[in-house]
């Protein structure tokens, strides 16, 4: 089994539900596990600001699925609740899910890279993700206590406990 790390986000249609909809979604998917959620957060916007707050909050499973098949299951989440794929960049979305970290793989591909780039400065990944793996040391050596110590909370919020039924 691979610790994957994924980052979820949303800010349409109810994302608190959105989130804990695809939480429950991530168990379900074949050869894997749902092992934690962390907290929800609320986090500015990237990118445009004409759009509502995003709700965000980081997910560990184990799973023995390859990279490219998680990537293809977490795209039908995604699809499943709503996404649709534009052009526009850091536009509003119902659900993103993103794989943060593939065990200690660096993947890069036309279609997947991972660790995810950006990670390490974006509050909204880094928060949640020390929230339930505050020893962890990413791919590349860096500990990710001492990123957090440089990522501005950016008026990031913890709102609560992510709840979600199996």
């Amino acid at each position: 089994m691979i610790k994957v790390y994924i980052g979820l986000g949303s800010n349409l249609a109810l994302p608190e539900k959105q989130i804990q909809a695809a939480c429950r979604s991530l168990a379900a998917l074949p050869d894997t596990a749902l092992i934690m959620c962390s907290s929800l957060y609320r986090s500015q916007p990237m990118g445009p600001q004409d759009q509502p707050d995003y709700v965000n909050a980081v997910a560990l499973i184990e799973t023995k699925l390859s990279a490219d098949s998680l990537l293809q299951h977490t795209q039908l989440i995604e699809s499943q609740q709503g996404r649709t794929r534009n052009a526009k960049r850091w536009g509003p979305r119902t659900l993103d899910l993103d794989m943060l970290l593939y065990g200690k793989q660096h993947i890069d591909t036309d279609h997947l890279k991972v660790p995810h780039c950006g990670m390490k400065q974006r509050e909204f990944v880094l928060y949640p993700l020390f929230e339930i793996a505050s020893d962890l040391i990413l791919p590349c050596g860096e500990k990710l206590s001492e990123l957090l110590l440089k990522c501005p909370l950016n008026g990031l919020r913890k709102m609560a406990p992510l709840k979600y039924e199996l």
